[in-house]
């Protein structure tokens, strides 16, 4: 029965000076199954090019190649893999096997193209390595084989999806006589069991055990002729082979039974459907075959970084520097950015709005606030707060005497330089001493005043027997408290000092008795002398003064019921070019700012890294690519589509992202670790925080650029023409 003719078949190839070399010239022959060909003659007579043809490795001839009914010349690409997949079985001279492979994976590496399950598969290849006598050696690489054994292994692999051709290119070329002796009867064997096998060989001893013989020279038929002394292994007068055949156990069998076997599982547990119903689930079913699932090519994928894990281990590690670098820098900006706000929070609240005119710290003229300023500030804003559907409302004392929440507050630099010329200051009459120097009233200036804020409370006190400042009394920070030539700053609480104020819009100084409440925490001003003094005890103060004009506030306390208002009077306070927010959130702004434009400066070097690191795993890819060569060629052989191919290595692109991912993750915890003790050793506190989102980011953006840094690599890998593969070095 003829499965494979060729007619008047033409193989043309360009040379460089444009010239046209035919490689062969009008070929025409026709092979039936169970025959054992030999197709010799010289290097360069068109053996080679013969086989790639019939293989369907190269498709661009003249003439036809018909199998069953078709030309191979018209099949498209898809139909081209399958027919090298399903129907061609390649055995190579140099044995062709996949080195980081084990022996079964080497075999199974058809089904796991085919999308076959992987106890099916397993179970088959089992079968067919028992057969050939490799079943003790399925779990070792190809290097641990000897050449017997290596093209055993190809033999299977080729038998594996159970072809109707298989094609043996200088099968026994690198193997001793004996060896080669068995690698023949075993191929005799195949085309006894009724494929169609083609050799193709120099040797006239491998040609005389054929069953046919054809020798191409110069691309032309010369000789096509049957070997009379032919004898198929079945005719063997050998009682044991006899049993061994009677029992169904030669090769092309167990490739059967093996393939039909789930087939035929199936069909017995079915129900009995009507005919249509199967014809349709099987046409379904074939249509699904054929295709490298996502999970193969996972494992494949696997297998070969292992096989470079060194590479792949220090290429992880590269990228992983530039997501370490993203991820700290990010937690640096966050932990900064929470510091700041921390502090901000504990010396203001999230409850109390507070707004100054620009410019009020002015030590010659504070700007202060009229009562018609007031009255239109608190209108715009109650317009505002409507205008955002917030149920808060301003209210000034004027207003309502009792149930108001708009207060004021005075500040102002009042002193600078060595403080001599101050315009506040304390006198401290120290206790009676017999050194006269140290019985002197001490002045000590006040660099800044401040009335006491509606939000401070017990927390902000320094020592326990200290108190918010009432009528009468003033805080001062630590500073101030040392000033005073006092050893331990809880004594100074309680004390009785000189307040002097001398403030140009005064009349006259104002000096006043006042006690000492509380030595108070004023945030990073802590080392300056700062002053706090109750607004309604100064404002007193003043209205006996200046007959009755009284204190004009440099702030407005606004005291809310819900953050969310509190934040709208600040966006609106921040839109005003005459008001400004309190000190602590102006700071906070600042601090924002400058960490935006630190993080934009950190985001661009980051960027930069991570460039380096595409280009890296890009090169790293392309050099894979061309180390595999040979690889793909034999996938290819075996009826690799370009999408299997592409998936092989986009898999592996993702593999190296998600593990120089999880690498920088790790190493990014231990760095944060140490260098949160390290801080917290020499500043008392961390300016880090990681968060759980900054390590799904770095993942996700390293799994990106690395599956971007890979679609060059595989588009390339996928193209590569697979005689050119093959024939790689």
């Amino acid at each position: 029965m003829k499965i494979l003719q060729l007619k008047n078949v033409y193989k043309d190839y360009k040379l460089e000076n444009k010239e046209k070399f035919t490689a062969l010239n009008d070929i025409n022959m026709s092979f039936e199954k169970g025959e054992l060909v030999s197709i010799i003659g010289e290097s360069g007579s068109g053996k080679s090019t013969l086989m790639n043809l019939i293989g369907g490795l190269d498709s661009d001839y003249r003439g036809e190649i018909i199998i069953g009914e078709q030309d191979l010349k018209n099949f498209k690409q898809k139909e081209l893999d399958d027919y090298r997949k399903k129907k061609i079985g390649f055995v190579f001279q140099s044995f062709n096997l996949i080195p980081h492979l084990s022996v079964i994976d080497n075999v199974t590496i058809g089904l796991t193209l085919s999308g076959v399950k992987e106890g099916v598969k397993h179970e088959k290849a089992i079968a067919l390595l028992n057969k050939l006598g490799l079943g003790d050696q399925i779990k070792k690489k190809p290097t641990q084989l000897s050449g017997g054994q290596k093209q055993r292994v190809a033999i299977a692999r080729a038998l594996i999806n159970d072809p109707d051709i298989i094609l043996a290119d200088e099968p026994t070329g690198a193997l001793d006589s004996t060896t080669t002796l068995q690698i023949l009867d075993i191929l005799k064997d195949i085309a006894d069991s009724g494929k169609l096998v083609i050799m193709v060989t120099h040797s006239e001893k491998v040609a005389k055990i054929s069953s046919r013989i054809i020798e191409i020279s110069d691309g032309k038929l010369v000789r096509d002729e049957k070997n009379k002394d032919y004898i198929p292994n079945l005719q063997k007068n050998d009682e044991i082979y006899e049993t061994d055949l009677n029992k169904n156990s030669d090769i092309n069998s167990v490739i059967k039974s093996e393939l039909n076997k789930e087939e035929t599982t199936q069909n017995s547990q079915a129900p009995n459907f009507d005919e249509a119903k199967i014809k349709n689930k099987r046409k379904n079913k074939k249509n699904k075959e054929g295709h490298l699932s996502i999970l193969s090519a996972l494992k494949l994928s696997i297998h070969n970084m292992w096989a470079s894990k060194v590479k792949n281990f220090l290429m992880a590690i590269g990228v992983s520097i530039s997501l370490i670098s993203l991820i700290l820098m990010l937690s640096f900006g966050a932990g900064l950015t929470g510091y700041i706000s921390d502090q901000a929070l504990s010396y203001s609240s999230p409850n109390v709005a507070t707004i100054t005119k620009r410019g009020s710290t002015s030590i010659v003229a504070p700007k202060s606030f009229t009562d018609e300023e007031i009255a239109d500030i608190s209108l715009n804003l109650n317009e505002y707060l409507e205008s955002k559907n917030s149920d808060f409302r301003v209210v000034t004392k004027n207003e309502d005497e009792y149930d108001y929440n708009l207060s004021y507050g005075f500040s102002m630099m009042t002193g600078f330089g060595n403080g001599s010329s101050a315009l506040a200051k304390i006198i401290y009459q120290p206790e009676e001493t017999e050194d006269e120097e140290e019985a002197k009233p001490k002045e000590c200036p006040i660099f800044y005043s401040y009335t006491t804020p509606p939000y401070y409370n017990e927390k902000h006190l320094l020592t326990e027997n200290s108190s918010i400042c009432g009528d009468g009394q003033i805080m001062l920070s630590s500073a101030a408290a040392k000033a005073m030539g006092i050893e331990k700053i809880e004594d100074v609480v309680g004390k009785k000092v000189i307040l002097s104020i001398n403030l140009p819009e005064l009349k006259a100084p104002i000096e006043t008795e006042v006690e000492i409440s509380g030595i108070v925490d004023v945030s990073m001003f802590s080392g300056m002398l700062v002053m706090y003094v109750d607004y309604d005890y100064l404002n007193s103060r003043f209205k006996e003064n200046n007959d009755s004009k009284g204190l004009s506030p440099t702030t407005l306390y606004i005291t809310t019921n819900n953050t969310k208002a509190t934040k709208l009077i600040n966006d609106y306070v921040s839109t005003q070019k005459e008001l400004s927010g309190s000190l602590e959130e102006k700071l906070v702004r600042m601090f924002d700012e400058m960490l935006d434009t630190f993080s934009i400066a950190l985001t661009i070097i980051a960027g930069i890294s991570l460039a380096v690191a595409l280009i890296m795993i890009l090169v790293v890819l392309y050099i894979s690519v061309s180390e595999r060569t040979k690889e793909i060629g034999v996938l290819k052989s075996i009826g690799a589509r370009k999408k299997d191919i592409k998936l092989i290595f986009s898999t592996e692109s993702f593999l190296v992202g998600l593990l120089a991912g999880i690498t920088g993750i790790i190493f990014t915890l231990i760095i944060g670790g140490i260098l949160t003790l390290v801080f917290n050793i020499l500043i008392g506190f961390a300016p880090i925080k990681m968060m759980w989102y900054f390590f799904v980011e770095a993942l996700a953006i390293s799994i990106f650029i690395s599956v971007l840094a890979g679609l060059y690599p595989s588009a390339k890998a996928s193209k590569l023409d697979p005689i050119e593969s093959l024939r790689h070095e």
